[in-house]
């Protein structure tokens, strides 16, 4: 069983995609965020900080949505169009995510006139 996740709070789907699936109840899969503003559908002002805490936050958005939250994340995917930004992505990783961490994975990607994307996965909240 599939159902979707879709709240207007969150930045629309920019192609043949749903911002998030629960599949049989428990589990959540959430799309790759990237950083548009909900409001406006386009990109933030800015360099990657304020790019990476607008892909968070739209996650966030999304996991709420789904009646979950950052606590019960079990996988992220984080893609990056410099691995040079791999520490700055930690330093807001790490105000959203607390341990014990989820697994990850982190790669270097050609992005669509963005910086950073990140997918997740979570678990629904007993």
């Amino acid at each position: 069983m599939r159902k979707e996740i879709f709240t207007e709070k969150g930045a629309p789907p920019a192609g043949v995609y749903s911002q998030g699936i629960a599949a049989r109840g428990t589990t959540v899969y959430i799309s790759g965020q990237g950083p548009l503003d909900p409001a406006t559908g386009q990109i933030v002002d800015g360099g990657f900080q304020e790019q990476a805490t607008r892909v968070f936050e739209n996650l966030k958005i999304l996991l709420e949505a789904a009646g979950t939250d950052w606590a019960h994340v079990t996988k992220v995917g984080v893609f990056l169009a410099d691995l040079n930004d791999f520490a700055a992505m930690n330093e807001v990783y790490q105000t959203y995510l607390t341990k014990p961490y989820p697994a990850r994975t982190t790669v270097g990607a050609q992005l669509p006139g963005i910086l950073i994307e990140v997918d997740c996965i979570s678990v629904l909240p007993e």
